[in-house]
């Protein structure tokens, strides 16, 4: 061997440490968290499903550069306590209720809002919508990015009877999902519990609570069948309407080089085509699964649906509006689209 090959030999060799290290420095794995049971990229919640369907594509198109764990059931940490991880930068992403939030940032709580948001054509015009950007931008300055925008629908599920009219909801224990939803509730006449879904089934089948609203895919995922005799669809159109986005803690985000966060932003987007599909098919499938389990199901009608919205307007979106400046500018924007 020449000198000249064996100089390039063992330069090549002393600098291998440094080029490991700097692919090492170049590749960035990330967590996300999420309450819901755990599944596969085909099978399972579809809000697991598309966590995996977005750790996979974002890894695909950035060769690697982008790596992502799923923690699933609330494995990582406590539901409540996503949120304001990722506004500190101790979690990286999050599938959430956004509602979940209110007492940290109050103006989330239009995220489930009673009866203010009652279509999904509606919905999903939030995010293009003055509502959707100027909710977009207080997420931002509290520390989070909006990655892919999901709305569902939801129902209750009873251990006793159908709950259609405000009138069927006086003296029962029930579970509303938000502050808004239970301030409406209890001007109904019931009385609240405030729980996360993923501990609805135990409350249900010890008798703590008679009736839980909250989305499809909770009723079927949390096999909240199993406990209940009843059940009110909001597959013809619902009060209960969450969103429950895809969120990216921003101290995390600003981090990245400006094509990855592209890449996030538009794998998240492209993403909430498949959200909707699954959310209109969970509105259907958890009728069947109720029928099938022996429940008594019931679909909101439209007069009973203005009833709890005259409510709602009169108690929840009343107190929303009187909670700061943000608030009612929100609510505002958010009527517009009514």
């Amino acid at each position: 061997m020449s000198a000249i090959t064996r100089r390039s030999v063992l330069a090549a060799i002393a600098a291998s440490p440094l080029l490991l290290q700097q692919t090492a420095w170049a590749q960035t794995s990330l967590k996300i968290s999420h309450q819901f049971p755990g599944g596969t990229l085909t099978e399972g919640d579809f809000r697991d499903r598309l966590t995996r369907m977005f750790s996979a594509e974002v890894e695909k198109r950035s060769k690697g550069a982008l790596k992502f764990a799923v923690y699933p059931g609330s494995s990582l940490m406590k539901t409540n306590a996503q949120f304001s991880a990722m506004r500190k930068g101790a979690l990286d992403l999050s599938l959430v209720p956004l509602s979940y939030a209110g007492g940290e940032v109050p103006e989330v709580n239009i995220g489930l809002m009673p009866g203010l948001v009652t279509s999904y054509d509606q919905a999903y015009g939030w995010k293009n919508a003055e509502v959707g950007k100027e909710l977009s931008r207080i997420l931002y300055d509290k520390g989070i990015v909006m990655v892919s925008w999901i709305w569902q629908a939801g129902g209750m599920a009873s251990r006793t009877k159908p709950v259609l009219d405000p009138d069927d909801a006086k003296g029962m224990k029930i579970r509303g999902g938000s502050r808004e939803m239970d301030m409406m509730l209890k001007a109904a006449g019931a009385a609240v519990v405030t729980l996360p879904s993923n501990e609805i089934y135990a409350a249900m089948q010890t008798g703590a609570m008679e009736a839980a609203l909250t989305s499809s895919t909770s009723l079927i995922s949390f096999r909240l069948e199993e406990v209940s005799k009843a059940l009110v669809t909001g597959r013809t159109g619902s009060y209960w309407f969450m969103l429950e986005p895809l969120m990216m803690s921003r101290a995390i985000f600003d981090k990245l080089p400006k094509d990855q966060q592209q890449l996030i932003l538009a794998v998240g987007a492209e993403l909430e085509t498949f959200a909707l599909k699954s959310s209109k098919e969970d509105d259907q499938q958890v009728a069947v699964v109720y029928q099938k389990a022996g429940a008594k199901v019931a679909d909101m009608s439209a007069a009973s649906l203005k009833k709890w919205q005259t409510i709602a307007r009169a108690t929840a979106w009343k107190d929303y509006g009187e909670k700061n400046a943000s608030c009612a500018n929100l609510l505002k924007l958010a009527e517009k689209t009514l």
